[in-house]
């Protein structure tokens, strides 16, 4: 049996960066993302999400890939919140993704940054901290580049 440990940050906003997450609508989100990923062996370390966007740390499966969890989690996500007509206005993730890998020694600080999303974007919008991070981890907008966490540290 192999072992495996690979710990993935997701990051995703709704479509357009609609602040469409409203009170009523995230601890439904949150409790369906999490029940789904068990039935789909996906294991949620941590997630928490705002109006716009949503942050996950996920433990990579030995046969899963960064894209295949993504496309699971926001595909069957979005059909679900439609599904259930939660929200008026049609619900949809923006496309792209960032992943990046944490190195275990810094997963507390990563799930602390998480948790405390809320307050930490009363200080720092979104859309700054999102061209943050692509600059931080050299991403280019046409193709993403793997790259690790560890300077993370420094920018929460």
């Amino acid at each position: 049996m192999p072992y495996s440990r690979v710990l993935v940050h997701y990051i995703w906003s709704t479509k357009n960066r609609a602040p469409i997450i409203n009170n009523d609508l995230k601890p439904l989100l949150i409790q369906h993302i999490k029940e789904n990923s068990i039935k789909k062996q996906i294991f949620i370390d941590t997630i928490n999400c705002v109006s716009d966007h949503i942050h996950l740390i996920v433990s990579l499966g030995t046969e899963q890939t960064i894209a295949k969890i993504a496309m699971l989690i926001k595909g069957e996500s979005s059909f679900w919140v439609n599904k259930q007509k939660i929200i008026k206005q049609k619900f949809e993730w923006q496309e792209e993704y960032i992943a990046l890998s944490i190195n275990y020694s810094a997963v507390d600080n990563v799930r602390k940054y998480i948790a405390n999303q809320e307050v930490h974007h009363k200080k720092k919008l979104f859309p700054d901290e999102y061209d943050e991070f692509i600059k931080l981890f050299n991403f280019e907008k046409d193709s993403a580049k793997a790259v690790g966490i560890s300077d993370i540290e420094s920018t929460t």
